[in-house]
């Protein structure tokens, strides 16, 4: 027997008219056991460390696929509050790990939209408004970064998937013996592409003061023949830091090399009027990577790789008839193949669309501006105290310091009981030949009350 149209055995769909009326309990549901669950975890990741957190899962989950469905109900109860239970939580102030934002409300509340409707962006009739909004979005945040007649910008999982596209652009330019040279403060997705994608090894070039230098590349453009595609990073994952763009941008000119930029991380600082000259020569690069699950508080994934003018873009066009067909095409139905190496992919856009049109330039600017003086204020407290060593001013919003007088051994211990503890989830990095704690601060709600109470936090553990 069939229950009524759209709900096959009571089992209700979240699209069509019906859809909204089926998902609203449901989302009673799920706010309540994420409620729920983040009282559980109480602090910015569960406490126990790795062993705990899998038996506390082990017992909820049971058996993974039972006889008799629990009803739709009690499976989210217990498997969300579960998740929250054992999350680490970006929106807690003292998860400050990695670049891993605390997603603004509004941007999830699209991103319901999307898994309910479920657009697929690989052909028009699965998508036709959201085809559209990408295009509009697309085209107008390639704008924010090349002043050029026709910019372009491909929605990607993320940095990696940009970085890889961007090299794939530059081989199908220049041919398989494409050198590419990247510092040592680069992404690792930045060599992973070249050996993804049967080029020669990148040759990395050392970074010792944790940018490129502009004489060290000109060194080895000079000895490099060939077609040679340069990557520069604007905002390095260890510590922030910019490389000199425009130095880097005059010398791919003057020796004939494409420059690509990994602005994954500070990419978004160039919509602040009190930042965007850190970027300066940035619209030089033949492509960027940008990330808005960053410092754009998108949930991910959210990625772009923007181009200075859509023609760089034809080597990803290709053809399957039942998605593109040829005379579909010159009848005007968009063709959005080649808009993504990805077939089926969802509609990221929209939760993109939708807080730009919510926050504005100067909601979203001050959000940047915010969290990034927030990074400032951590590093000036941890300047100022005894028990402590900052590494240097940030450049975006991570801080790297040390307890004044540690080993290594101590700093890397001091980070794993806190995470084994639940109370603080921070990251690490090598600099200057020695371990550097790391706080990459994403969280736009995080008040000096609390920094105060992590460096509290932090001292006491250097007590012990």
């Amino acid at each position: 027997m069939t229950a009524p149209h759209g709900t096959p055995h009571g089992n209700p769909l979240a699209g069509g008219t019906t859809g909204p009326h089926a998902l609203r309990p449901l989302l009673d549901t799920v706010l309540d056991a994420l409620r729920t669950g983040a009282q559980d975890r109480y602090g910015p990741l569960p406490a126990g460390g790795p062993d705990a957190v899998t038996a506390h899962v082990r017992t909820a989950l049971g058996d993974v696929l039972p006889d008799h469905g629990t009803g739709d109900h009690e499976a989210l109860r217990t498997l969300v509050r579960t998740l929250a239970a054992g999350a680490a939580d970006p929106a807690h102030p003292h998860c400050a790990a990695h670049l891993h934002c605390p997603p603004l409300a509004v941007a999830v509340a699209a991103d319901l939209a999307a898994g309910a409707l479920n657009p697929s962006l690989d052909s028009w009739d699965q998508a036709p408004a959201a085809s559209a909004i990408e295009a509009l979005l697309t085209r107008a945040l390639a704008a924010e970064f090349h002043d050029t007649p026709h910019p372009d910008a491909l929605i990607t999982t993320g940095g990696t998937e940009a970085n890889q596209l961007a090299l794939l652009l530059a081989r199908e330019r220049h041919g398989p013996r494409l050198t590419v040279l990247h510092g040592a403060n680069a992404h690792h997705s930045i060599p992973r592409a070249a050996w993804l994608l049967g080029l020669p090894p990148a040759t990395e070039l050392p970074t010792p003061t944790g940018v490129l230098d502009p004489t060290t590349l000109a060194d080895a453009l000079a000895a490099t023949p060939g077609p040679t595609l340069v990557t520069a990073t604007a905002g390095t994952t260890d510590a922030g830091l910019i490389d000199p763009l425009p130095a880097i941008a005059d010398l791919c000119d003057h020796h004939g090399a494409d420059l690509h930029i990994d602005a994954a991380y500070g990419g978004l600082l160039a919509l602040s009027p009190h930042h965007r000259h850190k970027l300066t020569g940035l619209g030089r690069a033949h492509s960027l990577t940008v990330d808005l699950h960053k410092l754009g508080w998108q949930p991910v994934a959210a990625g772009l790789l923007t181009v200075p003018d859509t023609a760089l873009l034809a080597p990803l066009a290709h053809q399957a008839d039942y998605l593109n067909a040829t005379d579909d095409t010159e009848a005007g139905l968009p063709d959005l193949l080649g808009r993504s190496l990805r077939t089926t992919r969802r509609p990221d856009a929209l939760k993109i669309a939708t807080t730009l049109r919510s926050l504005g330039r100067d909601g979203l600017t001050h959000l940047i501006d915010h969290t990034c003086e927030l990074a400032h204020h951590l590093a000036r407290l941890l300047d100022a105290h005894p028990r402590f060593e900052l590494h240097a001013p940030p450049t975006i919003t991570t801080v790297l310091f040390r307890p004044t007088h540690a080993t290594d051994d101590d700093v890397a211990t001091l980070r794993r009981t806190l995470l084994h503890q639940g109370r603080a989830v921070l990251g690490r990095t090598h600099a200057d030949g020695r371990l550097w704690l790391k706080a990459t601060l994403l969280n736009p709600h995080t008040t000096a009350g609390d920094l105060d109470t992590l460096i509290a936090l932090l001292e006491g553990s250097t007590h012990r």
